[in-house]
């Protein structure tokens, strides 16, 4: 259970990230929810008058509304009233830049949107004629504009279907590369885009607003072993997220699926920390199918440590000391980024398998190659080969004996004997 003070303080944040003034805010205790109003009636009258005599023109309900309770609302509040989902519809369609994210949003929009037209509009009832001379009742213009934006989503879905095939046709030129993939995700305003720019030394929009990041980025990014890797900025999940909203983004959080390591930032100075982190967990396991990936463990960087006391800084460090899947951080000061850099090494570590290889000492190109795609552990040289103890990764490992298979091929195959014909053969 979060506390309804904090979800009072995000609920503001949200509406403050769209530019809202806020005139009054608070938490109103509610015993049982009421199927036409959800708030009970004392409530509803009472903050009647006193939207009245504040002169306010929207009202934003931290839960979610029934088209009918919305409409209810509105007629005994006279303001318009926008619900949890609206209102993070709303801030998603002023930030996303790109024209993907543009696609996404207006599919969740409109999704949303199809269920509400009986509520929104008082001229949907109309109907106009039916063709021909014989005319009739014709259709309604709620039943056109349903129509319509039952086209237009089906429209969206074809483009972002070809985003999806883009994305995908790039995942597979990443794994040509191939470069590990390290996905930063969390609740929003944790610090991930923060984060990101502080270890890549990149310029990625970063506010304390909610959900200022909307379109994934990616750099490249070198660890401390030299090895390179992609890390990836992903949008900020929050309590409650709109179902309409994960759909429309999958293709966007499909870069999450694909990552090698997944490093869940969280903003350890909030007090429902906790509960931030179980909410982002359901995301990833309910919504995105990471349910093996959550139980064995993500690693964690605890943000925000500068903000901390004394007394939960050394809560904090103590839990990282006791655990290495825990990262104290501070993307602002830099603080744990060198072990947290050292930790995601050692976790691509983990999935990548150590050969004992030996290299003609003549074959250069074999051996830079070790070198540049691998972490060579030891080196024996004899007179006429080189012995690698070698980390690689599996994708590598692969590559590597593939390319030595064919070496073998080519050196008994129909060219070897070829070769032997034609030293033994003395015709000039």
């Amino acid at each position: 259970m979060r506390d309804p003070q904090a979800r009072l303080e995000e609920a503001v944040g949200l509406a403050l990230a769209i530019n809202l003034d806020i005139v009054l805010s608070e938490v109103v205790p509610v015993s049982a929810l009421k199927p036409a109003t959800y708030l009970g009636g004392g409530a509803v009258e009472r903050l009647a008058q006193e939207l009245a005599d504040a002169d306010i023109s929207v009202v934003i309900m931290d839960c979610h509304l029934t088209p009918v309770q919305q409409r209810n609302l509105e007629r005994d509040w006279k303001v318009k009233v926008i619900d949890r989902t609206g209102l993070i519809l709303e801030i998603f369609g002023e930030r996303a830049r790109t024209r993907e994210g543009q696609l996404q949003v207006e599919l969740a929009h409109l999704n949303y949107q199809r269920s509400r037209l009986v509520r929104s509009w008082t001229h949907l009832e109309r109907q106009r004629g039916g063709f021909g001379f014989l005319g009739g009742p014709g259709e309604s213009q709620i039943e056109i504009d349903r129509r319509l934006i039952g086209e237009r989503v089906a429209r969206l879905r074809k483009e972002l279907e070809e985003v999806k095939r883009t994305r995908h046709l790039h995942r597979q030129a990443r794994r040509r590369v191939p470069y590990p993939i390290v996905a930063l995700v969390g609740y929003t305003n944790a610090g991930k885009s923060s984060l990101f720019n502080t270890m890549t030394k990149a310029e990625v929009f970063a506010e304390d607003l909610l959900f200022a990041t909307l379109d994934p980025t990616m750099r490249a990014l070198e660890l401390p072993s030299g090895r390179k890797i992609i890390l990836s900025d992903t949008v900020g999940f929050v309590s409650d997220l709109p179902h309409e909203l994960v759909a429309a983004f999958h293709a966007t959080l499909e870069e999450v699926l694909e990552a090698d390591v997944v490093v869940h930032v969280r903003d350890i100075a909030h007090p429902d920390s906790e509960a931030q982190k179980a909410d982002v967990e359901r995301v990833l396991k309910q919504e995105l199918g990471l349910e093996e990936e959550v139980e064995h463990g993500l690693l964690e960087a605890l943000n925000k440590i500068d903000l901390l006391d004394e007394d939960g800084l050394t809560e904090v460090r103590t839990l990282g000391s006791r655990s290495d899947s825990l990262v104290p951080v501070s993307a602002r000061t830099g603080e744990g980024l060198d072990r947290l850099m050292r930790t995601i090494d050692e976790r691509l570590n983990l999935a990548r398998v150590v050969l004992e290889v030996t290299v003609p000492v003549q074959d250069g190109a074999t051996q830079a190659w070790l070198y540049r795609r691998g972490e060579v552990l030891s080196r024996t040289d004899a007179d006429d080969v080189v012995t690698f103890l070698v980390r690689l990764d599996q994708a590598d490992a692969g590559r590597f004996s593939e390319r030595r298979e064919k070496e073998d091929a080519w050196a008994s195959g129909p060219w070897d004997s070829l070769a032997q014909q034609a030293d033994g053969d003395t015709t000039p």
